[in-house]
């Protein structure tokens, strides 16, 4: 008998009214309007999203009728799901990070009913209604405000007839429900039986993918799907009932969605957001103190977040001077070989020698770190993308293990993860229980232990299909069986490895293949002056990457090797030998024997410096910080054309010139 039985419930609704009577008036979701914290128990989502819903019924709304949701995560976003949920309705989570076009083809795709967005997303919601081809009605789910209110009237919104407030839907609605007879009477009657033709393969949420690697498709995920998502998930990662966290991620993406909201539910945990007054760049000052005041025991982040974090600790500590450094670096070093892979432990003669060292850094420096994250941090889980092995060494020596974990949306999203009980640095955990995986060479072969083939899994997680999309469907569930697209290998102490994206993969002139990611984290995991990259070979010669730069670190070292930092005054000469400096940057890791395994035809013979960090603004990253390569590709087209334009690699191109005296100049 699985869980969701011995619970009694078959969907998510159902799990809702249980954490409502199991976890009472405990706090469920919290968020900050007008600098205080306000708390939402169990109770009170069960009952504010049955208002919410009467007030959607009340309006028409029918059930498989699709909404869509563009805005940060906050109690009223869950809510308003939940309330979407109980009116029959499907959620549709967007991107806040979506191009304008982006979310016109998401609505119209969808189509969406309605288009729920907070304050910050609501210019950006209104300007794109009259170019959706079934206008939706715009709702906002943050409270009214001036701002709101003068917006509305210019673009030719009426209050209550094109546009509305989520505080009214729920005003509306709890009165009416209320009533003992009337309309009131009417609308509980209707939600009952609304609830009870909810069933198990209904369709939860449309989710559409970031289109890494091409044109997003939309993933519907059932009632069915998350419940075994959740439950199964929480058997692999324990979690305590009371546990609080900050969601840092956006609730569309598919991890903190799954985790936040129904694990959450699941376990008794509360779930904090980011205060995200005042857009995005406030989002960013405010998480700092954020952390500090809500103290959150675990996290869910990303590799780019994390990774900022690691940059920014170690910035921190070099600032104190080289003796407090040296502490910190020595103990960094120590922890990471006293700790081995995490799951096989080092001799003891190896942990005795290094024991000094990490211990004397982990009493003066390290709880300094961790006091960035709360007093109360217990791990971090990193989702939605490979983690690199740097990462997890790094947090793991300092006390905050960030346990990598694989999941992709089609999935729900979990497959596997590492935890505080199962852990080997360098994977992505152990597979979540009553999910078949297999690792498949071809459509019939599967792979022995080691063997790196296409990722494949079976049971209550994977998707019902694509919407609209058989074709699609067809191609990605076979008999049932998810093909993902991703590559990697079981090892044989039953950890998943995930080694790259099929279809990014790189492809030599002879056809030959390999995964980008490999290549790209030897260098980002050896490299100074790499901030981002990604690798290119489109059945070419040789290969080559695209770079940003760490500013800052390359500054210094041109300086330390008398070279001129002049930026726009800096001669061509000059700019070649700094080109070379990178670029011996780059192939460092060759020397590496971690690395050696890499071959030299995969190695970048040649590279591109972009002057600006890949970013959101022109869509080159998704709302995990994640490439879309293609994007990156044809935006950086000319540039990647300039590297093969000579039939042979050389570095010392005028774009890279250009670039660098830009960088310089910075």
């Amino acid at each position: 008998m699985n869980k969701a039985d011995v619970l009694g419930v078959k969907t998510v609704i159902e799990l809702l009214h249980l954490g409502a009577r199991e976890y009472g008036n405990a706090p469920y979701l919290g968020g900050k309007f007008g600098g205080v914290w306000k708390r939402f128990s169990y109770q009170d989502v069960d009952r504010l999203s049955s208002a919410f819903a009467a007030g959607l019924v009340r309006r028409g709304f029918k059930k498989n009728e699709t909404v869509s949701i563009l805005a940060e995560g906050c109690p009223s976003w869950v809510i308003g799901e939940f309330g979407v949920l109980k009116a029959g309705c499907i959620s549709v989570p967007l991107s806040t990070k979506l191009l304008p076009d982006e979310i016109v083809f998401r609505l119209d795709h969808s189509e969406s009913r309605a288009l729920f967005v907070s304050e910050n997303n609501f210019r950006k919601g209104a300007e794109i209604l009259g170019r959706v081809a079934k206008k939706p009605v715009l709702v906002c789910i943050t409270p009214k405000n001036e701002r709101t209110a003068a917006l509305a009237p210019e673009f030719g919104l009426g209050e209550g007839k094109d546009f509305f407030y989520y505080d009214d839907f729920v005003a509306e609605g709890e009165k009416l429900l209320a009533e003992t007879d009337g309309e009131g009477k009417a609308l509980r009657q209707s939600l009952e039986e609304i609830e009870k033709g909810i069933g198990a393969d209904d369709t939860v949420t449309i989710s559409y993918t970031s289109g890494t690697t091409g044109n997003p498709k939309g993933i519907m995920l059932t009632h069915r799907n998350y419940l075994h998502n959740a439950f199964m998930a929480a058997e692999v990662v324990p979690v305590e009932r009371g546990w609080k966290s900050l969601i840092m991620l956006p609730l569309d993406h598919s991890f903190a969605h799954t985790v936040g909201i129904y694990i959450f539910l699941y376990k008794g945990l509360t779930m904090y957001f980011t205060d995200a007054q005042g857009g995005p760049l406030a989002a960013l000052r405010n998480l700092p103190k954020n952390l500090s005041e809500v103290n959150p025991d675990f996290l869910l982040t990303v590799p780019a977040l994390s990774g900022n974090f690691m940059k920014k600790m170690i910035q921190g500590v070099k600032e104190k001077g080289d003796f407090v450094y040296g502490i910190f670096d020595r103990g960094v070093k120590a922890g990471i070989k006293r700790a081995g892979n995490g799951y096989n432990k080092p001799p003891p003669g190896t942990r005795l020698v290094n024991w000094f060292p990490w211990a004397l850094a982990k009493a003066l420096v390290f709880p300094k770190l961790r006091r960035f994250f709360g007093r109360d941090i217990k791990f971090c889980i990193g989702g939605g993308a490979l983690l690199e092995i740097r990462q997890q060494e790094f947090f793991n020596s300092i006390g905050i293990p960030v346990y990598q974990g694989y999941g992709l949306t089609e999935n729900a999203p979990i497959i596997c993860s590492n935890s505080a009980v199962k852990h080997k640095f360098g994977t992505s955990g152990v597979i979540i229980p009553d999910l078949e995986v297999r690792i498949m060479r071809d459509e019939k072969t599967e792979c022995p232990t080691g063997e790196i083939g296409q990722i494949v899994t079976r049971g209550g997680s994977v998707m019902k299909g694509y919407f609209k999309n058989p074709g699609a469907t067809a191609e990605t569930l076979v008999d049932g069986w998810l093909w993902s697209g991703d590559l990697g290998y079981k090892d044989a102490d039953g950890f998943l490895v995930v080694t790259g994206r099929e279809k990014a993969l790189l492809i030599s002139a002879d056809g030959e293949k390999y995964s980008p990611e490999t290549v790209e984290e030897a260098i980002t995991n050896t490299s100074k002056f790499v901030n981002q990259i990604m690798m290119f070979n489109e059945q070419c010669k040789y290969t080559t990457a695209l770079v940003t730069l760490n500013k800052e670190e390359l500054k210094t070292a041109v300086k330390a090797a008398g070279l001129s930092v002049r930026g726009a005054d800096t001669g061509d000469a000059e700019l070649d030998k700094i080109i070379d400096l990178v670029y011996g940057d780059l192939v460092f890791f060759k020397d590496d024997p971690a690395y050696r395994g890499i071959p030299a035809q995969w190695r970048p013979a040649s590279f591109a410096i972009i002057a600006d960090d890949f970013d959101e603004s022109s869509g080159l990253i998704n709302s995990t910080l994640k490439l879309v390569r293609y994007k990156v590709r044809d935006f950086y087209r000319s540039r990647i054309d300039e590297l093969y334009s000579d039939g042979a690699a050389n570095p010392h191109l005028a774009g890279n010139r250009e670039a660098l005296k830009k960088v310089l100049s910075n």
